[in-house]
């Protein structure tokens, strides 16, 4: 099995077998098996009345990569009330004091640049999920401990001023 730079999953005939047997696979929607596999394998599924799906035929995107990326960054799976939550406003209302305030504003303008608002309002709803959930995530390592904005919305428990952490550790 590998996946392609487009996120596909493309396997042979005997590994979509295997997966279906073995109920590491339920269904084949988004995996691929190309030319010859995809055909025994259709055959092999008539076969056996229609107990599996038939594989669709792998079509790349007409878009370069580039296209490819930016267009998924926009879907983001979550409720629409954090589409349209004001994470901005949110987490400048959770600094206590002008330190706090500068940092949270220095990191957001990094963030706006690389283009990653949408990214805080997504972190925001998996980390509100897991508290509800009662989902246990570490205390915070690597470069994210880097950031305030992170440690505010409680991606870690690392607090970045006191520890006196850059960001642009965080973002290398």
């Amino acid at each position: 099995m590998k996946i392609n730079s487009y996120g596909q999953v493309e396997i042979t005939a005997e590994e979509a077998f295997q997966s279906l047997y073995s109920g590491k696979i339920n269904n084949l929607k988004n995996v691929y098996v190309e030319g010859e596999d995809r055909t025994r394998f259709n055959q092999a599924r008539d076969l056996n009345g229609d107990r599996f799906p038939e594989l669709e035929t792998l079509v790349l995107p007409n878009i370069t990569l580039e296209e490819f990326d930016k267009l998924n960054q926009q879907n983001w799976f979550m409720p629409k009330e954090y589409y349209d939550f004001e994470i901005v406003g949110y987490l400048l209302d959770k600094t206590t004091n002008e330190e706090e305030y500068q940092r949270v504003v220095t990191e957001l303008e990094i963030f706006a640049q690389h283009n990653m608002i949408d990214l805080l309002r997504y972190i925001k709803y998996l980390v509100d999920t897991m508290r509800k959930n009662n989902i246990v995530w570490g205390v915070g390592r690597g470069s994210s401990v880097a950031s305030y904005v992170l440690y505010l919305i409680g991606v870690h428990k690392v607090n970045s001023i006191k520890y006196e952490l850059d960001i642009k550790e965080f973002l290398k």
